[in-house]
């Protein structure tokens, strides 16, 4: 088959490896992919907003299959404008992706299919969301109905911090993202990453993971995109796992079925796992980043047919298998992130690390210069990927790559993992 990998991330990076060694797989381009992406494919300059180049692309290079990375593309229609072409996609459509690109779509969908969420309000102004949060008290939680590239939460621990949110939001800080608000109950729990495959019908549990939000040591500082993650999460252990599938992801299913709009594709749930047993956070409608980063290492199923075997309406007939080693992934990130962070950096001795027994180093935010030089184009730059036959093994695994890596310009979280290790000792 020829694939055409949409995304340049570290997510992508880690789908267009699992995705080369497909036995099914005999040629992948990755739109616009990175540095690392050219290693496991064809990169290609396409610009993945424009639909109609997308579309020709396709149509050029006899594409049998579109795999959909980030969220942006499958709220603007994507996969619905290449299905349109007769040119077959993996990822949900427009409508179905507004489980992702607009969390009071999620939230009232929830009302209406009894999935156990937190208390919330949709509100339009600064005015009405201020009144509802002193109502309510803190903590609580703020959140743009938008894609606001993982900076549209905030968990605001007084009702101070809450307006600051709404003042920011509101005020044109995340675009149209922020043009609608979710106000939101603080839920008290551990919190997971749990995947699932879904074919408009059927859900498949694929496994769990559990990423780290904030920026620094100890979860604190700001939140990001994630600064790490690993998997499995101890917290969803099996019967976790079946509760999940059936109170939260076949429920979904079952309501998007019922709405006209079936989902097809990955869905992510965002989760609380509290004293009442698993709540809904919010939905993603692809693979997490840095989650993919831990999931594909311990994949043993060819990935070419799990995906076409959702987009085909199939998932009743596969079982995934997966490696009973655990992944932790380290991110290295420019210094200045998640603010304004430093670019043009230059990067040293990623190969030696990526040459390490179980380690993978996924490219995210690099660049090369014309003399071979890597560089960093800031944000989070690398994701360093270890297996090990226990979490604590992997993260020292990890870790020791980690410091093989120069680069000066940039920075990571010294605790990945603190959490799962903790409950091991």
């Amino acid at each position: 088959m020829r694939l055409l990998l949409i995304g340049s991330g570290g997510r992508e990076h880690a789908l267009a490896l699992k995705l080369s060694q497909s036995s099914k797989c005999d040629a992948l381009f990755i739109a616009p992919g990175n540095p690392g992406t050219a290693h496991c494919g064809t990169n290609v300059a396409l610009d993945v907003a424009g639909h109609g180049d997308v579309i020709a692309f396709c149509k050029r290079e006899a594409i049998d299959l579109v795999i959909i990375g980030p969220e942006a593309p499958l709220v603007a229609g994507l996969v619905d404008d290449l299905e349109a072409q007769g040119i077959k996609a993996f990822g949900p459509s427009k409508a179905a992706a507004q489980l992702e690109g607009s969390k009071a779509f999620t939230k009232e969908l929830c009302v209406e299919a009894n999935i156990p969420t937190a208390a919330f309000k949709r509100v339009y102004d600064a005015e009405a969301a201020k009144a509802y949060i002193r109502q309510q008290g803190a903590p609580i939680v703020v959140k743009a109905d938008g894609l606001a590239a993982g900076k549209g939460v905030v968990v605001a621990e007084t009702i101070k911090e809450a307006e600051v949110a709404v003042d920011m939001m509101f005020g044109g800080a995340l675009g149209k993202a922020g043009a609608e608000l979710v106000i939101e109950e603080c839920l008290i729990g551990e919190e997971a990453s749990f995947f699932a495959l879904v074919d408009g019908t059927h859900s498949l549990a694929l496994a769990s993971a559990q990423d780290h939000k904030r920026v620094g040591d100890g979860d604190t500082g700001p939140n990001t995109g994630g600064m790490g993650a690993y998997s499995p999460a101890p917290i969803i252990d099996e019967a976790m796992s079946a509760r999940v599938m059936r109170e939260i992801i076949q429920s979904t299913v079952d309501a998007m079925k019922q709405r006209g709009t079936p989902f097809c594709g990955v869905l992510f749930a965002g989760l609380m796992i509290t004293k009442e047993g698993p709540k809904l956070i919010e939905y993603n409608t692809r693979f997490g980043d840095p989650e993919c980063e831990v999931l594909m290492p311990r994949l043993e199923s060819d990935l070419v047919d799990l995906i076409l075997a959702t987009v085909e309406g199939r998932l009743d007939h596969i079982t995934p298998q997966w490696s009973h080693d655990a992944a932790l992934t380290v991110v290295m990130a420019a210094k200045g992130y998640p603010g304004t962070p430093q670019t043009g950096t230059e990067i040293h001795n990623v190969d030696q690390a990526a040459a390490m027994k179980d380690v993978t180093v996924y490219h995210a935010g690099t660049s090369t210069r014309e003399d071979g030089a890597l560089l960093s184009k800031g944000g989070r730059v690398l994701a360093i990927t270890a297996r090990g036959a226990t979490i604590a093994e992997a993260q020292s695994r990890a870790y020791e790559a980690v410091k093989v890596i120069e680069w000066p310009g940039g920075f990571y979280r010294k605790d990945i993992g603190w959490r799962a290790i903790a409950k091991t000792r």
